[in-house]
This record gives structure tokens, sequence and C-alpha cells, in this order.
């Protein structure tokens, strides 16, 4: 291994560090930004959840809705009801998910009561961020219109709330409409060499 002269190293960072500076000046501007985590790797809940902590950190109210998971214990939903519930806002309105159920109509009416509490967490200037988490499950499936979730998001979100959307398969309008996507792609998971999920890790 060919090891790089210290004061040509040096050089080179330091003109990194001018064009970086140089480009994080003109960013300046702040929104509440609406974030999707999408694709087929593990993840995506997870890296929600630690933004939902990261603003329990700053003190910045926030607020959880469960479209799909059901009353199962979790990690971050026992830690918040345990311990932040003054910060955040925690709603499971799922029954399980969809192959567990079997029963589209009352699937569709949880998700639609779901949404419903969504809307008035979101339209709710002191909530800094809502995570939605696994809608998009919800969306693919119809039980939600997309179009009707873009339109509320575009109209009626305050200006400076972030609002999270995670689930596989993002409908194309709601990538469309985000300000940040992140679609987590599955190289290797131990669930197909036969190891169940496991606490700590899934949940």
């Amino acid at each position: 291994m060919t090891i790089e002269d210290p004061d040509r190293h040096a050089q080179k960072m330091a003109k990194k560090k001018a064009a970086r500076d140089k480009i994080m000046a003109t960013k300046t501007d702040e929104k509440g930004l609406v974030i999707v985590h999408t694709g087929k790797g593990k993840g995506k809940s997870t890296a929600a959840f630690g933004m939902i902590f990261r603003c329990i950190a700053h003190d910045m109210p926030c607020a959880v809705v469960q479209f799909i998971k059901g009353g199962m214990s979790t990690g971050e939903r026992d830690l918040i009801l345990s311990r932040f519930q003054d910060k955040c806002a925690f709603h499971t309105m799922g029954e399980g998910f969809t192959w567990e159920t079997q029963d589209r109509t009352r699937d569709t009416e949880m998700a639609q009561a779901a949404w419903q509490k969504a809307k008035e967490l979101i339209r709710d200037p002191a909530n800094r961020m809502v995570l939605l988490d696994e809608i998009n499950i919800a969306l693919r499936y119809d039980y939600i219109d997309v179009n009707e979730v873009v339109e509320f998001l575009q109209a009626e979100k305050p200006a400076m709330t972030h609002v999270v959307l995670t689930g596989r398969n993002a409908k194309e309008e709601l990538i469309e409409a985000a300000d940040l996507v992140t679609e987590m792609e599955l190289v290797k998971h131990p669930f197909r060499s036969g190891i169940k999920a496991q606490i700590g890790v899934e949940y």
C-alpha cells in the first residue's frame, strides 16, 4: 500500500474543505420535509425511529402513527410509552400485517382511522415531526388513496413540520412529492438462512 505524502494530503483536504464550505454557504433555507423510506431492505422504520429519538433529544414534540403493526411489543414503542409520552404521542392503529388479518374490509377501516389520526397530528404545528410507520403498505393495497395523502401534505402540512412515511413499494406519486427519498436495498438477510426476527434487531 502506498502512503500519500502528509503535506500533499493536507493540501488536497484543504481544497476539498474550501469547496465544501462554499457549497454549504449557499444552503440557508429551512423547511419541514416530506421524507420517504422505502425498498426491500431492512431498516426503514428503524431509521425513522432514529429521527424520532433525535427530536425527543432536542426537546421537539413529535408523534408516531403505526398503520400496520399491531399490539406487539417493540423496543421503540415500549421506551417511548414508558419514558417519553410527554414528548411523543404514540398511536398503534393497525391490527397486524395484511397476511395475518386476511380481512380487507377491516384493514381498510383501520387504515382510514389511522390516516384520520395522522392528519390530526400533522395539522398540529406543535408536532415538529410525525412518523407514519408502514403507511406505504396501506397505500399499496389502496386502503388509503395516495392522491389524498399527497394533496393533504401539500395543502395542510405546517411549513416546519417533518413527515416521515415508511414501508415497501412507495407509490410514484408519493416519491415525486417527497423532499427526501431513501430506498433500502436488500443485499443479504438472515431470514433467508432460517434465522427468525430477533429482539434488539428487528423489534
